[in-house]
């Protein structure tokens, strides 16, 4: 009896022996650095402090486009004060009788002579000097009308 006892004692030695190997052999795998939970946790440790990184300079960011907000916006009041202002001044001026709205020809006859008039008003006369090439040879802007280059 006491030799199948410790035939047991020896077998259930080994057997723990072999478990414990076994256990090690796992929990080196688990905590290595390349392929396990230790590597896992090392990246998300430097993804945590890239991530805190870019939350400060976004923070920065922020702070200057909202102080850069704050005074445009008080520009902004100020402008809206000064038109309250005029708009208020306006309402003691008379207003304007509106006038009749001419035919389209009678206008663009307007515009012709208004261009003409222009073309033939004749300047002050100064004495003769030589021509200064960047001197402007007669009228830049003539007004047009536009109504007659419309297609319906």
């Amino acid at each position: 009896m006491d030799l199948i006892a410790d035939i047991l004692l020896a077998a259930g030695a080994l057997g723990a022996g072999f478990y414990c190997l076994v256990l090690s052999r796992r929990l080196k795998r688990f905590n290595d650095l390349e392929k396990g939970v230790g590597g896992a946790v090392a990246v998300l440790s430097s993804q945590v402090d890239d991530l805190n990184k870019s939350f400060a300079s976004a923070r920065q960011i922020t702070e200057g486009s909202s102080q850069a907000l704050d005074q445009l916006t008080g520009r902004a009041e100020s402008v809206a004060q000064r038109l309250e202002l005029m708009m208020a001044s306006m309402h003691d001026m008379p207003e304007a009788a509106p006038q009749p709205q001419r035919p389209v020809a009678a206008q663009a006859e307007e515009n012709d002579a208004l261009a003409v008039a222009y073309e033939t008003e004749a300047a002050p006369e100064a004495p003769v000097q030589a021509e200064d090439p960047n001197k402007s040879a007669g009228v830049m802007f003539v007004r047009h009308n536009r109504d007659k280059n419309r297609v319906a």
